[in-house]
């Protein structure tokens, strides 16, 4: 009887997507993974590890991101990618596992690659990022879970948290993406 999984071994670890494509977790340069995949997967990731208000995807995370940023849109929109394949693993794990960062700078690098990404945006999409941040905290999280941001001269980003259903956050993570290339 041939039973098959959904974690073989290839070059490395590899997982299939929703799509059925493999992704490769060490050659991610030679998996064949699209933005539909990267969609599927954000749009099904909630933030903070699921310990907010209620369900908030990294797809949805990532339009504001995206509409905050005032140049490197794409970039922007895309700066969570890597979650879409390696999950959403909150910063304070993230320092415990040197390892998963490794994996995760080059999952990040081959995305950079597929899609054309500037390196140079780094900075720019790390300030809105942590714009949205300190605008998300206070919309899902305990009053005062904020408070680094007005410490850090962080000003939060105007948007509103929508608690996008998955398929929602989804459609409108792709609309974003064919916007910004197209």
């Amino acid at each position: 009887m041939n039973v098959q999984v959904a974690v073989k071994m290839k070059s490395g670890p590899s997982i299939m997507l929703a799509s059925g494509t493999w992704f490769d977790l060490l050659d991610p340069w030679n998996s064949h993974f699209t933005i539909e995949d990267i969609s599927q997967g954000l749009s099904n990731i909630c933030r903070y590890a699921g310990q907010c208000r209620d369900f908030y995807s990294v797809a949805e995370h990532s339009l504001h991101v995206c509409d905050t940023a005032a140049e490197f849109k794409l970039e922007a929109l895309l700066h969570d990618a890597a979650e879409a394949f390696i999950g959403d693993i909150t910063r304070p794990l993230k320092q415990l596992l040197p390892e998963y960062k490794a994996i995760e700078a080059n999952v990040e690098a081959a995305i950079y690659s597929r899609f054309g990404l500037n390196q140079m945006a780094t900075p720019h999409v790390k300030l809105a990022d942590l714009r949205v941040l300190a605008a998300e905290q206070s919309q899902l999280m305990p009053a005062g879970t904020d408070y680094w941001a007005a410490q850090s001269d962080v000003r939060p980003a105007p948007v509103t948290v929508e608690f996008l259903s998955p398929s929602n956050a989804r459609e409108r993570f792709l609309a974003k993406f064919h916007e910004l290339t197209c």
